[in-house]
């Protein structure tokens, strides 16, 4: 009998310990009471390759913490899902999330990201306006580690040629988008049209820009129906409807778009940073003909929509602690210097930007500096993603069929206030 209670009890713990094991494997929170160990950090395609080695870093320092780096793939839609249904099945096979901006609020609001203590990263040597994308109702769930900004690039060869100055205002803009593109065979002006992500961002940057909004606070009232907002939204309309955006930019999304510039098809262009190293390569056309300024707006410098992904840890996280110091390793001055040299990706520390040395490497920064003070949040919504495809879905229609403005908002306003109803 003795023989058969110890066998009994043997098997029963041999039984928790496997359930335990597998449990780990496949998520499930167990141990780790002191918030301390191995992390894993998920993120979406590392195009470059950086992260790996600064990663390395941080795993020679923390032999008994180590971080595993998960990528995903490189579409934002499929990052997105991916992360999604490993939250919503409340897994902690991720602990730490590299997100997407836009994307803070859902998650906050879904309770699958822990609130932040500020206090414990330098928030204070940040650029302002990215700090906003971190927080949901008042409170920090997430810290900024890259950033991005949508610059206008131009032909400077060709504005010299007419005489004229890079556009400080959509009407300069689509004056020498229909006057002197078509002399010298271009085509006007492009952004990214396609009915994805990028859409969402050219459209909410129209609008801010004429100084109005898609959604107010915390994504809770619909307020597209407004003059500014109109305005905006008839930038991009009326371009389409005029020419001087072309038929052929609603199929651009950034890669698209950018090789249009690259090739020298088009005289003004949209885009993110990324591009200005690719058009100044060698097998660029453009390369040494081209500059880059602030997006126009309508009396003036205009408002880029914030790009840019933040770094949270998952509400189920074992090693909390552990999760916390990794994302203030990424955070650090060192390695936000490593984001930008090895990574191309624009940093959230303010003073790099003004650095002698990354200047003459990237001459683009202070540009870009002034591009994110002026620049704002996406939509800030807990229904993000059912937001954006609305916006998507109604805005290339119209642009497509040449809807006017108030067609427009009338299919727009229903849509939006029907998602956020459900909220």
């Amino acid at each position: 009998m003795r023989w058969k209670r110890a066998a009994g009890r043997a098997l029963l713990i041999f039984s928790l310990l496997l359930t335990g094991s597998a449990g780990a494997q496949a998520g499930e929170p167990a141990g780790g009471s002191d918030g301390r160990g191995p992390v894993t950090l998920v993120t979406g395609g590392d195009l470059t390759g950086y992260l790996r080695g600064v990663l390395n870093g941080w795993n020679e320092q923390h032999p008994r913490e180590k971080v595993t780096l998960v990528e995903l793939p490189d579409a934002a839609d499929e990052v997105r899902a991916q992360m999604v249904t490993e939250l919503r099945s409340r897994s902690a096979r991720f602990d730490v999330l590299n997100i997407d901006v836009a994307w803070t609020s859902e998650f906050a609001a879904a309770g699958w990201i822990k609130p932040v203590d500020g206090g414990q990263f330098p928030l204070d040597r940040f650029l302002p306006p990215v700090v906003d994308t971190a927080t949901f109702r008042g409170r920090l769930y997430a810290v900024p580690y890259v950033t991005n900004a949508a610059l206008l690039y131009y032909r400077k060869d060709v504005l010299a040629k007419a005489g004229a100055h890079p556009p400080r205002t959509w009407a300069e803009l689509a004056h020498l988008a229909k006057t002197v593109a078509p002399k010298y065979g271009l085509d006007g002006y492009a952004g990214q049209f396609l009915p994805y992500e990028g859409l969402t961002a050219n459209v909410v940057e129209a609008v801010q820009s004429a100084g109005g909004t898609v959604l107010a606070g915390e994504g809770e009232r619909v307020t597209v129906d407004s003059p500014a907002a109109r305005r905006g939204l008839s930038f991009l309309l009326d371009g389409v409807r005029e020419g001087w955006i072309p038929q052929r930019a609603l199929s651009y999304k950034e890669e698209e778009s950018r090789e249009a510039f690259q090739d020298g098809r088009l005289l003004f262009l949209r885009n993110w940073p990324y591009a200005y190293a690719l058009a100044g390569g060698p097998s660029s056309k453009v390369a040494g003909k081209f500059g880059a300024v602030p997006l126009p707006g309508p009396d003036g410098p205009g408002s880029s929509a914030l790009g840019g992904s933040n770094l949270a840890v998952n509400t189920q996280s074992r090693h909390q602690k552990t999760a916390t110091e990794l994302i203030s390793y990424l955070t650090s001055e060192a390695v936000q210097r490593r984001v930008l040299t090895e990574g191309a990706l624009p940093p959230v520390w303010a003073g790099l930007y003004t650095d002698p040395q990354l200047v003459r490497r990237f001459p683009y920064l202070p540009t870009l500096k002034r591009s994110i003070l002026a620049a704002r949040p996406r939509l800030k919504s807990p229904q993000y993603d059912q937001v954006s495809l609305a916006v998507q879905a109604v805005m290339h229609d119209a642009l497509v069929h040449r809807r006017s403005t108030d067609a427009t908002v009338a299919r727009l306003v229903p849509e939006l206030r029907a998602i956020v109803s459900r909220g």
